[in-house]
């Protein structure tokens, strides 16, 4: 009888350990985790807790940065920062280099099977010029946007982010729609007496980008934010230190720096001078990518800001590198 009690006791005490070990298991950084802790305005993938609209009934989660990639050890992650970005070191880019980039050419995730000459992350051949022969070796080959066969030539679908879950398939890229929808047609919060409030252009510790609010935002309380849906209006409309976006962040703003683009440069493209390398541009002008061809084979669709302009239906060559940001659904 005693041995009996005994020999149940241990089975309860290995029971006991077994869930202890699966309960810590399940605070690991993996999309298994759905309902683990919070750090701060992020769950513990990276991904936004305040959720935004990008079509009817349609929500999704941002990443906690931008995309980055490391040539060196084939590594991707987000940004540290919501305004981190690497600028001018992009033009670094190659199949060894041990620096980070975080601008990149239309569907150059690593993967190969899109039918493009050019996929991996660090190509820039064709920048600099337009070549239409070029503009098509990048992304699907043909018409197609980066979903369906060709959801793996979005970043955050072949690729893992290694502090945004580290696992494939957990992310995307916006397509062109979203993106329109995003910021022109969903519902949202009222604030400082603006109905459906989604963006306002801001500078943060001098950098400059796009804040975005989601669909159910409180101003925290001393802070102001001013000139909210104006896509004609310059970045000095709002100045944040870090300790003030911070509290932002914190009631679930996302923010969208201003990261410059590596493209031809279209005023001395159309008077005649031809550049033979890429061109970075960041006074204030940044591009996203969508996952939205062109419809013709060589262009893609991106979102484009300046001091003073926004357009979430620009087109442009497929070659250009410009700023990734995911989302979960």
């Amino acid at each position: 009888m005693r041995k009996t009690m005994k020999f149940m006791a241990m089975l309860i005490f290995v029971a006991a350990m077994t869930v202890g070990l699966a309960s810590c298991e399940r605070n690991d950084d993996s999309s298994d985790n759905p309902t683990g802790p919070s750090i701060g305005a992020f769950d513990q993938n990276g991904a936004s807790n305040a959720v935004f609209s990008v079509a009817e009934n349609k929500t999704v989660h941002f990443s906690k940065g931008n995309l980055q990639y490391q040539a060196s050890t084939n590594t991707w992650r987000f940004a540290e920062h919501q305004y981190d970005y690497i600028g001018v070191d992009n033009a670094n880019a190659s199949s060894s280099y041990a620096g980070w980039i975080d601008l990149f050419g239309w569907g150059t995730s690593g993967w190969s099977g899109s039918g493009a000459t050019y996929y991996h992350p660090w190509d820039s051949e064709g920048c600099g010029v337009i070549d239409e022969d070029i503009e098509a070796q990048y992304g699907p080959t043909g018409a197609y946007d980066l979903v369906g066969d060709f959801a793996n030539a979005d970043w955050g679908v072949y690729n893992r982010i290694s502090n945004g879950g580290n696992q494939s398939r957990m992310w995307r890229t916006l397509t062109q729609d979203e993106w329109d929808y995003l910021f022109y047609e969903r519902n949202a919060s009222t604030v400082n007496y603006k109905e459906n409030a989604r963006f306002a252009k801001a500078t943060i510790d001098n950098v400059t980008g796009l804040i975005v609010l989601p669909d159910s935002f409180t101003l925290p309380a001393g802070i102001s934010l001013y000139n909210i849906n104006r896509e004609y209006n310059y970045f000095s409309s709002n100045i944040y230190t870090t300790q003030q976006w911070s509290q932002l962040e914190a009631n679930g703003a996302i923010f969208l720096p201003s990261a410059g683009v590596f493209c031809y440069d279209s005023y001395y493209y159309s008077h005649g001078e031809d550049l033979s390398d890429c061109y970075y541009c960041d006074d204030g002008f940044s591009q996203y990518w969508t996952t939205t061809s062109s419809g013709d084979g060589l262009r893609a669709l991106r979102m484009e800001f300046s001091k003073n302009y926004l357009d979430a239906n620009l087109n442009g060559s497929r070659s250009d590198k410009l700023s990734v940001r995911l989302v979960r659904d």
